[in-house]
């Protein structure tokens, strides 16, 4: 008997399971699609200094992504009934380039370049503010996916995430995740405690402009086309940009702690909503690695 066409159909069968579940398995070890070291950051230079936190609001439950328990190669894993005082510490992960793009497990698509996670146990969406315990700093970022399922790891965040947690570059670090939980009437709470977000730009930056700029104190969204150690590029794909959308736009120049960056940004934005549809209107037009963040003007 010629057990090749059978051996196809498993080895097919079993990687449409796989592809079913979260974007963010990495680090299994049984499939090199979702292995850890074959990811990558994004190539070039990526500035999150102006990156603010997700904003939480309320969501309900989705339909995707919550059943429980569910079974990842092998292992049985269960969903919270509720994310309320949830607290916990332990390692975190990041994942990027590789699946950027691909589905997360309640059917959204996976931004690396967003302030987002994985995790197995808390329902989505949902919020979790994430502190990296080694330096102190923390992020808000939006729960729409399972993972990690590798080791003990906790929790794994989208590229920007880490890197605002200043954990990129080793891949891991040790955090606590506290969940946030926001009722109908937008009440917040924190580990189950009541909580009011702060500043939303995470660790400090001072402005400084270019060209005379004045200090800038009103904050707004923008859409960040890119972000430059040198002027010339920005202003390149400035006029870019303005061949294919007629919208205020503008090169601001930051001072970080790693030193100025130019952002070609388009803005400001009212609401968010209307910052997503220019976004959106950009990527079609080839522009594939904007982000929306707060920033000031």
């Amino acid at each position: 008997m010629n057990c090749k066409p059978l051996l196809s159909l498993i080895l097919a069968a079993a990687t449409a399971v796989m592809l079913s579940g979260c974007a963010s398995a990495p680090g299994t070890g049984q499939s090199s699609r979702y292995a850890l070291e074959n990811d990558r950051a994004p190539s070039g230079g990526f500035d999150v200094s102006g990156l603010g936190n997700a904003v939480p609001v309320y969501e309900e439950p989705s339909g995707a992504g919550n059943k429980s328990p569910y079974t990842v190669w092998g292992k049985r894993y269960y969903v919270l009934e509720s994310n309320d005082g949830y607290v916990a510490r332990g390692t975190a992960s990041w994942y990027g380039e590789k699946f950027h793009g691909h589905k997360t497990s309640n059917g959204e698509t996976f931004d690396m370049y967003a302030m987002s996670a994985a995790h197995k146990s808390l329902r989505i969406p949902g919020y979790a503010r994430v502190t990296n315990l080694d330096n102190g700093r923390s992020v808000i970022v939006r729960v729409n996916d399972r993972g990690p399922f590798h080791g003990d790891r906790l929790i794994d965040l989208s590229y920007a995430a880490a890197k605002k947690l200043g954990y990129q570059a080793r891949g891991t670090a040790r955090v606590e995740v506290a969940a946030i939980t926001i009722e109908p009437d937008g009440a917040m709470y924190l580990a189950g405690e009541p909580f009011t977000p702060g500043n939303s730009r995470g660790h400090s930056e001072a402005p400084a402009g270019a060209g005379g700029e004045k200090t800038m104190n009103r904050q707004s969204l923008f859409v960040q086309l890119g972000s430059f150690s040198s002027r010339n590029p920005a202003e390149k794909l400035l006029e870019q940009a303005r061949t294919v959308l007629e919208k205020p736009m503008r090169v601001r120049a930051v001072d970080t702690d790693s030193g100025r960056f130019h952002r070609v940004q388009v803005g400001p934005f009212n609401d968010e909503v209307s910052a997503r549809k220019t976004q959106n209107l950009l990527e079609a037009r080839g522009f594939e690695q904007s982000i929306v963040l707060t920033d000031s003007y």
